[in-house]
């Protein structure tokens, strides 16, 4: 059995206006600068990590199944057996609505991929995980900016969110690092009053966001022939 691994608590910008009294600043800028980084949309969902073996959890790993992760289970089941041994994927299940409501043919699936990690707990490259997106056919959250690390740049894509719908973006480097190191590599910026609800709450009210585009990825799913049961 593949160890099972929490997915890393990502820090807000300095500049996050959705910075709250529970959430954590990152504490220095410092390892970015000069770096190359990714600028990706961050999606609203629920981080959900998928192994070899197609077994899947959510950022707690104890958090129990309900009707939201079956979608993301059947896609789980169709891909596990390409996941290399020891590889896991760390996605965003967006089969409901959170905080933002996704229409019919805004997604291109349920299950956005994130990262990719090796049996090294090291995150693969950026361009290594664009070519296993590709592979495994998963749609990955929109590219805003990719270049060298500059704080004006993404203060200025903060501005020009459309929060009503998008709820923020992820900066990322896009070389490879170590888990230990994630704090030094990824980063975000959230909009100005997006709360999550807790676990339990959410479930009690959850509704399924709109159908995904047609054709929808992965390519073996038909998302409008099977409707979310809840």
């Amino acid at each position: 059995m593949n160890s099972r691994v929490k997915y890393p608590r990502t820090y807000h910008l300095p500049f996050s206006a959705g910075l709250q009294a529970d959430d954590k600043k990152i504490k220095s800028l410092q390892a970015f600068e000069g770096q190359e980084v990714v600028v990706n949309l961050k999606m609203d969902g629920e981080n959900t990590t998928i192994y070899p073996d197609s077994y899947l959890h959510a950022r707690s790993l104890d958090s129990k199944g309900n009707w939201t992760q079956d979608i993301a289970k059947q896609i789980a089941s169709g891909i596990g057996y390409l996941i290399p041994e020891g590889h896991r994927l760390c996605c965003e299940n967006l089969t409901a609505r959170h905080a933002i409501y996704y229409p019919d043919n805004y997604l291109e699936g349920y299950v956005y991929l994130l990262s990719v990690w090796n049996k090294e707990n090291m995150c693969l490259s950026w361009d290594d995980t664009v070519d296993i997106a590709n592979m495994l056919d998963l749609p990955q959250p929109k590219t805003l900016y990719r270049g060298i690390f500059d704080i004006k740049s993404l203060q200025s894509l903060a501005k020009d969110l459309d929060t009503s719908i998008e709820e923020g973006f992820v900066v990322r480097t896009t070389s490879a690092f170590h888990y230990k190191d994630f704090e030094k590599h990824v980063t975000k910026y959230v909009r100005q009053g997006h709360v999550q609800d807790n676990a339990e709450h959410w479930l009690k009210t959850a509704t399924p966001n709109g159908i995904p585009m047609s054709p929808g990825k992965p390519a073996f799913m038909s998302f409008r022939k099977n409707k979310i049961k809840m």
